[in-house]
């Protein structure tokens, strides 16, 4: 090749070297391995309690969003192994959410979700294996509040439960409820929680006007918001695109999307606070994930223009692959637990969260849909 040929090729690679970088889909599955892999090494036994500051059963929300994630893969990759694990777990804690049928926290509820998807790979009646979760959610339902959603995570943690349940046994009662329960956090809660204007959500009452960072800017945490776009994908997933609350959903998804576009940043990550770089900028995989969960899925949907979101998939996806993830599997730039973007600092490549578990659930999410939308 001569010197001409170079530097116009070399020219090439570097203007277009992210779009062709990322046109892998192997690679992408072969992360969600490794990273997957990595965590059913170190916690062999699923059953285990997690013991950070004190003991909880492993049947709490931050396990609940890995079992998603590992259902996810478990789409693309289907292995006898995956499914033996969440099992194991899901039978170990009686297919109950958290804290037994009288909770209504929504982050007891999480788990649920997974032991919906794990019923068709039992040969047990579904009515035995759905027993304690119907009672769980008749026993919230009958109190007549709508008001528990008081926190944005709990939208994730929560709603898609209803409508897995909804669409399992036909009764659409149990959808009505959920979105009674979105709209009150949505519109009332702290005067709502939704920035009609802007797409983009505070995370609880705490954070509303006049509350804001030190730079003067709104606070927007990335994981939180990430939370409510990836609820609204399962719940949409669950649903005709003819639906009346698939229609109301899709309306707040596509307002998120451009708000979640508008500030990427040019390393592919999302700062931990979406718009004030100032106080909690540099790379965060959990929101990142979310956020590459929620376009891969609006992309194949044709909800969002490939020509604009396909590019911010690419970024978000070289950035996790060559940023985030260790040789080993263990996931760096993962914010630990908390509810603003101060929370666990600092963020880091070689810092470890408190909990693993959660932020690789977010992972395989976003990597199984962006693998899916690559083979598309």
């Amino acid at each position: 090749m001569n010197t001409m040929k170079k530097a116009v090729w070399s020219f090439v690679c570097l203007v277009f070297g992210t779009c062709l970088y990322a046109q892998n889909p192997e690679e992408v599955l072969n992360d969600a391995r490794l990273a997957n892999q990595y965590f059913m090494e170190k916690y062999a036994d699923p059953t285990t309690p997690t013991f950070v500051k004190k003991e909880r059963p492993s049947s709490l929300w931050t396990r609940g969003v890995y079992y998603e994630g590992l259902m996810a893969l478990n789409e693309i990759y289907p292995q006898s192994n995956y499914i033996d694990y969440a099992l194991r777990w899901a039978e170990f804690h009686q297919w109950t959410p958290r804290n037994g049928i009288q909770t209504t926290d929504a982050d007891d509820q999480c788990c649920a979700q997974t032991y919906i998807q794990l019923i068709p790979y039992t040969d047990k009646d579904k009515k035995i294996l759905t027993e304690n979760i119907l009672a769980n959610l008749e026993y919230q339902m009958a109190s007549g509040r709508i008001d528990y959603w008081t926190w944005i995570d709990a939208i994730q943690m929560a709603m898609p439960l209803y409508f897995q349940i909804y669409k399992l046994t036909g009764e659409r009662r149990y959808a009505d409820y959920a979105m009674k329960c979105y709209r009150w956090t949505r519109n009332e809660c702290g005067g709502g929680l939704f920035n009609k204007k802007t797409g983009f959500w505070w995370r609880d009452k705490e954070f509303v006007p006049p509350y804001q960072e030190s730079d003067g800017q709104p606070c927007y945490w990335s994981r939180g918001d990430g939370w409510v776009y990836a609820a609204l994908v399962r719940v949409m997933s669950l649903l005709p695109a003819k639906d009346a609350y698939y229609k109301e959903l899709k309306k707040d998804y596509l307002l998120m999307s451009q708000a979640f576009a508008s500030c990427q940043r040019e390393d592919g990550f999302w700062n931990a606070s979406l718009v004030s770089p100032v106080t909690y900028g540099g790379p965060e995989a959990t929101g990142t994930s979310l956020f590459l969960y929620g376009m891969s899925w609006g992309i194949q949907q044709s909800l969002l223009p490939s020509s604009t979101y396909k590019p911010l998939c690419d970024k978000a996806w070289k950035a996790l692959h060559e940023k985030s993830i260790h040789p080993n599997g263990f996931l760096g730039y993962v914010q630990g637990t908390g509810k603003q973007p101060s929370d666990s600092q600092p963020v880091t490549y070689t810092s470890v969260p408190d909990f693993e578990d959660f932020g690789l659930g977010c992972f395989l999410l976003g990597a199984t849909e962006y693998f899916k939308l690559l083979k598309q």
